[in-house]
């Protein structure tokens, strides 16, 4: 068992992203002091929901410069921390021309960073690692070969590479770096999170998170001729938020986490949209059958390989350790989209039909 003392400051890497934010929210709203690390505290936008928390939550939120590739940037701000989240990561799923470069060096380079700021501050005793299950599986196929066709924590990603889903491989990657760090020491440990399809409200119209971009492609015409039968294991942000929260200041936690509500394929996402925003957006209404996607998906950044061996097979996860050692409950994937679409039109990201 490892305990955190709460009046401690935390480090989040990453504080200014889509997850990042909310983590930073939440630890805040629990009353922990926060260094959050951006990579320009001074910038004069982008920043303004978290000068916003700075503000709600006087003297117990910091902004830290600090350039994930660069080493030695974390020693400082790590100075007193009992606990760091490592949620930094380049999520990039599309127009990737150097996957080494653009996602599998920086997720490494990132990691190491971290975790040798942690190994060389002796007040450190927990970091929490946001995974993600793409590191727990690379395609969809794969839950044939699995116990009962369900994941869980015991898989590995072993499928993806450099040139077959990169950013599965980065992720992948980076968490048995971060293992293989961890277990050369004995004096902190490390729990990770594994969120599926991260999706619901963001803190900031800012972000340029791929799965806000995910989203935009139900309202700008990129799926009105269908979607494909594609399935992802969804999670809302704020539960992933609260996940790292239970996942550094549970004494008992350990090891690694899926986190996800449930599973959902894209026709349905464009369903539930429907049912709770009318057919008048531009929501796909049909499923694009394989064989078609199979012609038309390399125009649109899907490989024939990706497209053979993801589109048509469902998915299942077992969030059971989430539930029963971390005490959390989820939001169900309806209200989550819902959620998400809604800021979207609040936001102006989305134009609003008038007489709606």
């Amino acid at each position: 068992m490892t305990g955190i003392n709460p009046q401690a400051p935390v480090l989040v890497t990453g504080a200014s992203g889509y997850m990042g934010s909310w983590i930073v929210r939440r630890l805040l709203e629990e009353g922990h002091t926060v260094r959050g690390t951006v990579r320009d505290p001074d910038k004069e936008s982008g920043l303004e929901h978290l000068h916003k928390l700075a503000s709600d939550h006087p003297d117990r939120l910091t902004l830290v410069k600090a350039d994930l590739l660069d080493d030695g940037v974390f020693d400082s701000p790590m100075q007193g921390c009992e606990l760091v989240v490592h949620n930094a990561s380049p999520f990039i799923i599309a127009g990737i021309k150097d996957p080494d470069r653009q996602l599998v060096q920086p997720a490494l380079t990132g990691t190491r960073n971290v975790l040798r700021a942690v190994d060389d501050t002796p007040s450190v005793k927990r970091v929490v690692l946001t995974s993600s299950v793409a590191a727990i599986y690379g395609d969809a196929e794969e839950a044939e070969r699995v116990p009962g066709g369900v994941f869980t924590e015991e898989q590995w990603n072993t499928t993806s590479s450099h040139d077959h889903q990169p950013y599965s491989y980065s992720k992948t990657v980076a968490e048995r770096e971060a293992w293989r760090i961890q277990q050369d020491q004995d004096r902190w440990d490390l729990v990770t999170v594994h969120p599926g399809l991260v999706l619901g409200p963001s803190l900031t119209t800012a972000s340029a998170s791929t799965s806000l971009a995910t989203m935009k492609q139900f309202a700008d015409g990129t799926m009105l001729g269908g979607a494909p039968d594609l399935y992802f294991g969804v999670v809302d942000v704020r539960d992933v938020a609260e996940a790292h929260v239970r996942a550094g200041f549970t004494p008992e936690a350990s090891g690694r986490y899926v986190i996800n509500a449930d599973t959902v394929s894209l026709p349905q996402i464009g369903g539930i949209l429907r049912r709770r925003f009318g057919e008048f957006y531009a929501f796909p209404r049909m499923t694009v059958p394989k064989f078609l996607f199979q012609a038309i998906g390399p125009a649109v950044g899907y490989t024939r390989k990706f497209i053979d061996r993801n589109v048509g097979y469902p998915l299942a996860f077992d969030n059971t350790r989430s539930r029963t050692e971390l005490g959390l409950s989820y939001r169900p994937p309806e209200d989550t989209i819902a959620d998400h679409f809604q800021q979207m039109l609040d936001d102006g990201v989305v134009k609003r039909i008038p007489f709606l």
